[in-house]
């Protein structure tokens, strides 16, 4: 008996690659706090894809070709005998569309060919799990989402005005920032500010992954001198950093308190993507605050953000500068 491919359900055509994601970041579903990190024998960590992109990638495309045939919204739904609302969850990432859907709207579109196998691959990528997604009921979405774009950047842009940035963190520094907020600001069971830290320094993977994140930072010379701990956290938290800046792909920089401050602005992130299936995704910028995160993703604001960036570099000091200040600001805590 033969079943129509499209009668499949998208299970059995994408089997969601969760297993494989969790397996080669050393989780398992009995343990997904488990943040040790297992390598294939001589090298590093596989880069899967995010499906947190791959989501946002397809989103914007089947948008993006709505628009180009001219074609409202209403209209495609009423040829889809679809409601409104689910082309817009599509068109949203708020739902990820099965592959006999997303064959309709093409041949509606008229695009053929390889270009529309690229989107079916596209959406099989984005029907996976990223192991970011065993921390859902613990991470607020936003920082969820922010976890999932940074496993598919190309490079990122951070300026922190107050802490040292998420991906540079030690295990002690972490819980001591995490604990802070969370026993003043949103208390939590002690398991679940557990499991917010093992989250954030299982991020770090893709600092050290094949073809790692390059990371370009700028920290204010205060970061050094606020204490989250003890002297010993804030040592061993400058010592990483003294390390990590020796990294090819991280470039950390120290702005001085010394002269007029650039940029009045609060701390943000600038991601940067590549093309996959030979489809972009725009740049984005992650801004947070007390009370969660949000993304700027219009071309123009990103545009300002980026200029901020590239002056705040500017006025700080240079590599080797900034290392004998870290060098320095270490010994202060002795």
């Amino acid at each position: 008996m033969q079943v129509p491919l499209d009668d499949l359900t998208d299970e059995l055509l994408y089997p969601p690659p969760y297993l494989l994601v969790v397996g080669t970041l050393g989780l398992t579903v009995e343990d997904p706090g488990n943040t040790y990190v297992s390598c294939p024998e001589g090298g590093q960590v596989p880069e899967p894809p995010s499906p947190t992109v791959r989501r946002r990638r397809l989103a914007a495309e089947l948008r993006r070709l709505r628009e180009r045939a001219e074609l409202t919204g209403d209209q495609v739904a009423k040829q889809m005998k679809w409601s409104a609302s689910k082309l817009s969850r599509f068109e949203n990432a708020h739902t990820i569309p099965r592959a006999v859907e997303i064959r309709k709207l093409l041949a509606l579109y008229h695009v053929e060919g390889s270009y529309a196998d690229d989107l079916l691959a596209l959406a099989q990528e984005a029907a996976g799990k990223g192991w970011w997604e065993t921390f859902s009921s613990t991470l607020p979405p936003e920082y969820a989402a922010l976890i999932g774009m940074e496993a598919e950047a190309r490079s990122a842009l951070s300026w922190e005005p107050l802490i040292v940035p998420g991906l540079l963190q030690t295990g002690d520094y972490a819980r001591e920032v995490t604990n802070g907020y969370l026993e003043q600001i949103d208390p939590v069971p002690p398991s679940e500010t557990k499991r917010r830290v093992e989250a954030r320094l299982a991020r770090q993977q893709v600092l050290t992954r094949d073809n790692p994140l390059r990371l370009s930072a700028v920290l204010d010379q205060s970061v050094l001198q606020r204490r989250f701990g003890n002297p010993d956290v804030m040592r061993s938290q400058i010592k990483q950093l003294i390390e990590l800046s020796e990294r090819d792909n991280i470039s950390l920089r120290i702005l001085p308190l010394i002269g007029r401050h650039p940029i009045g602005t609060g701390a943000f992130a600038l991601l940067q993507f590549g093309e996959v299936h030979d489809i972009t995704h725009q740049d984005v910028v992650y801004i947070e605050n007390l009370t969660g995160g949000r993304y700027v993703e219009e071309e123009d604001e990103v545009f300002r953000y980026r200029r901020a960036f590239n002056r705040l570099s500017d006025l700080a000091l240079d590599e080797q500068k900034s290392r004998e200040m870290l060098v320095a600001a270490r010994k202060t805590w002795s």
